[in-house]
């Protein structure tokens, strides 16, 4: 694939950014189920989705970014505005991936009306393709009013981050005969409200794999099953960039530490004086022989 350089007006970097390919689409998304696995990771900034984007068809932009990017302490805190300012980068940061926009707890659980409100803002703010909300039996008619508006959802069933304090904790969910049998129903529900594919997060895997087959659209598993139609990670989890990640999380990188061996490195030279040398400063121009 050919490179171009473009100037990446947000950090004032000139960014290597491949040659522009053909957008997939959530339909293209929906008629995967059974296909080769569908590969989703989290983005929250223009050079995130840059790096990301050749490799993902999906790319998800999480409410998550409350804890990764800000610090906080669940997702519940997460505004509207936070996720519409991360929304619109990753959008402008990628050219191949379809984008999908979290809800941000509170901005959809009142109701279908005012979820529409909502997630219509979203979208013209951010030129997302979808949005994913969390919730089963009780959000599907959510679900429907909102695909029979023209916006395309992403369900999620499981463990539900913005119900952490119902829930009381991160625990993995469907140990018990009733919780698994209500797990179901919630992904059977919003599929058939018409979402177009169904996270599963923190699910026993028989649960995971159960509902594999029996829903029509794709399932995206996060600590569920290898089972599921395909799979989504935290980016910065996925690259090392924390010491304490979930169980489900795989690291094929420790950016962590070779950040922290970067600056060190970096703080080294600066008080050795090593840094900046010859080929970062700026020598005179040299006066030409008429003096001039």
């Amino acid at each position: 694939m050919s490179t171009t350089y473009t100037l990446d007006t947000a950090t004032s970097r000139a960014n290597p950014t491949p040659a522009p390919m053909k957008r997939l689409t959530v339909p293209a998304i929906r008629r995967r189920k059974g296909e080769t696995p569908l590969v989703m990771l989290t983005a929250y900034t223009v050079r995130s989705a840059q790096l990301l984007d050749p490799h993902c068809d999906m790319l998800l932009v999480g409410d998550s970014l409350g804890q990764v990017i800000y610090g906080l302490p669940s997702t519940v805190p997460v505004t509207l505005q936070m996720m519409a300012a991360h929304g619109a980068a990753v959008v402008r940061g990628s050219y191949h991936a379809v984008v999908v926009i979290d809800l941000p707890f509170g901005s959809y659980e009142a109701s279908p009306e005012k979820a529409f409100e909502n997630a219509a803002w979203l979208l013209k703010e951010t030129g997302a393709a979808a949005v994913k909300l969390e919730g089963g039996v009780a959000m599907a008619p959510t679900v429907r009013f909102l695909v029979e508006r023209g916006i395309p959802v992403m369900g999620h069933v499981g463990l539900t981050p913005q119900a952490v304090n119902v829930l009381g904790g991160y625990g993995a969910r469907g140990r018990t005969p009733e919780e698994a049998e209500k797990i179901i129903a919630d992904a059977v529900a919003v599929a058939e409200a018409g979402a177009f594919s169904v996270v599963i997060e923190g699910v026993v895997e028989p649960i995971a794999i159960e509902i594999t087959k029996r829903i029509a659209c794709p399932t995206i598993g996060i600590g569920a099953s290898a089972e599921c139609d395909g799979q989504v990670l935290v980016g910065e989890d996925m690259l090392g960039l924390f010491e304490r990640t979930a169980r489900f999380v795989r690291r094929y990188e420790t950016m962590g530490e070779r950040i922290g061996e970067a600056a060190r490195a970096y703080a080294e030279d600066v008080r050795a004086r090593r840094f900046p040398g010859p080929e970062q400063t700026y020598a005179p121009r040299e006066a030409s022989r008429d003096g001039g």
